[in-house]
């Protein structure tokens, strides 16, 4: 090699890498189905399509010292529903400021259920639907809520 040569691939860009490629072996579950050259015969393995299931926590806290244990299902992306009949009302807005603050860190969403229900969901859980503030006994319920 020249001196010329030299000085020349120092001061270029060219690196020499060795690219080896290789062949990974994919267990026989998760592979990719492959498609028949016959109409309506394509088979698709369904355990491949599912995903995780989520889960719904139900709670019904009877004090403010429980919405720690209700703030962690929301954290670890778990959907939960809270019925706040059985705390007075000061606290059960204690519980829902809580929850609302919860739900807000983990870019979640809060919804109203009924009365005194709530759904707390964390990102990874979609809502859809809404459901209409006309209660039968409209006038007992509005009182702070």
């Amino acid at each position: 090699m020249t001196i010329k040569n030299k000085i020349k691939t120092f001061f270029t860009m060219d690196d020499e890498y060795e690219y080896v490629e290789e062949e990974i072996d994919l267990p026989e579950e998760t592979s990719i189905p492959q498609r028949r050259s016959q109409k309506g015969q394509n088979v698709v393995n369904l355990k491949s399509m599912q995903q995780p299931s989520s889960k719904v926590v139900l709670s019904e806290p009877r004090s403010y010292n429980e919405v720690q244990e209700i703030a962690d299902n929301i954290v670890n992306r778990r959907a939960v529903v809270i019925n706040l009949q059985r705390v007075d009302h000061n606290q059960a807005k204690r519980i829902v400021d809580f929850l609302s603050g919860t739900v807000y860190a983990v870019n979640g969403d809060i919804q109203k259920l009924g009365t005194q229900t709530f759904l707390c969901v964390p990102d990874n859980v979609d809502v859809s639907g809404t459901i209409s503030e006309a209660f039968a006994d409209e006038n007992e319920f509005e009182r702070g809520w």
